[in-house]
């Protein structure tokens, strides 16, 4: 297997992001990394149950008219997890950190070749084709092996190749008959935008219509920014599913943990890829940073509710960055990612 752009972490690489110190130890101390050689084999090799990786790209974001800064989130994400304490409540041995892939080259040659708005947003939409293939290989070859997947991104285009690598997986793994999931999504958008080149906005309808999704639930879907046409697609589909932000906190239709229990129940029959876009988080900076979403909390009571009673594919955090191209910077960003990964991991399996 050939992926060009992963760049495989050593053990050297994760105590080099740890502040080590006298009487604690560090979950960056403690977690694991691939073996060298074939990275086949070395996952195979691998013992660790949860797989962090990153994609940290600006280039599906791009493609999809959006703020550049989503490839900014996964340092300062790792450096926060790798500090995190280990203890009774959490232990890094069932954890790996692999590494994270580097598509900055990709970004340079489109920078540098493209003339105009409309070539950029072209070569931007071909490129993430070229994304879609390395991490698509990648997730199958760990979901193969039973490993559980925990993707930072990066922009949630990266929602098609986890859905369809996480099913192709499965199935070769003989868990799953055919080789189709489901997905929840906490968002502040569907993501289901047409089928015109793939970019951030389309990722969950390209699983579906290839194929590789099944069953797709939305939570906290901003009212003022879902189009008609996508809003009458999923109206006429019955494998998919919306529940409205608005529906929640303005009408009161139900409360926060009945939105997401109807999610899971809805997925419930097979696998399910976990998705959470940080831009459903309010205030939290993000290629669409929103001033009225949820709070940390609630996104935190999702990943639990979701790791504990869901057949979990894999957990994909995107959208964040701790700075934007137009100059905004929070480094908060990937502190407010640790947690979400630290519940996952806490709770995975849990009933």
């Amino acid at each position: 297997m050939t992926l060009t752009h992963f760049k495989r972490y050593t053990k050297s690489d994760v105590l080099s992001r740890t502040q080590v110190r006298r009487f604690e130890t560090k979950i960056g101390e403690q977690v694991t990394v691939l073996q060298e050689g074939d990275i086949v084999q070395a996952v195979k090799n691998l013992q660790a149950q949860y797989v962090v990786l990153g994609i940290p790209e600006d280039i599906g974001v791009q493609a999809n008219h959006g703020e550049a800064g989503t490839s900014t989130a996964w340092a300062s994400f790792l450096q926060a997890f790798l500090n995190c304490q280990s203890n009774d409540f959490l232990r890094g041995e069932d954890i790996a950190v692999i590494g994270h892939f580097d598509f900055s080259e990709v970004q340079q040659l489109i920078d540098q070749n493209a003339s105009n708005t409309d070539e950029k947003i072209e070569a931007y939409r071909h490129a993430v084709t070229a994304i879609d293939e390395e991490v698509e290989s990648l997730v199958k070859l760990l979901v193969a092996e039973e490993k559980t997947p925990i993707v930072i991104g990066g922009g949630h285009n990266n929602a098609y190749p986890l859905l369809k690598g996480a099913a192709k997986g499965l199935h070769a793994a003989q868990i799953i008959p055919l080789p189709q999931i489901n997905a929840i999504n906490l968002d502040a958008h569907t993501d289901y935008r047409p089928s015109e080149g793939r970019h951030s906005g389309n990722g969950f309808r390209y699983a579906e219509e290839d194929g590789f999704l099944q069953k797709y639930c939305a939570i906290g879907i901003h009212e003022n920014y879902l189009p008609q046409n996508v809003w009458i697609d999923i109206v006429n589909n019955p494998f998919l599913d919306v529940i409205t932000y608005e529906d929640i906190f303005i009408h009161e239709k139900r409360n926060f943990r009945q939105a997401v229990t109807h999610a899971i129940e809805f997925t419930s029959d097979t696998y399910c890829g976990v998705e959470l876009d940080l831009d459903s988080i309010q205030n939290v900076l993000s290629s669409a940073k929103t001033p009225a979403g949820l709070q940390s909390l609630h996104a935190r009571q999702y990943i639990n509710l979701c790791a504990a009673h869901t057949k979990a594919a894999y957990l994909h955090i995107c959208e964040g960055a701790t700075r934007l191209a137009d100059g905004s910077a929070d480094d908060i960003t990937g502190k407010l990612i640790s947690y979400l990964v630290t519940d996952f991991v806490k709770m995975h399996g849990v009933d």
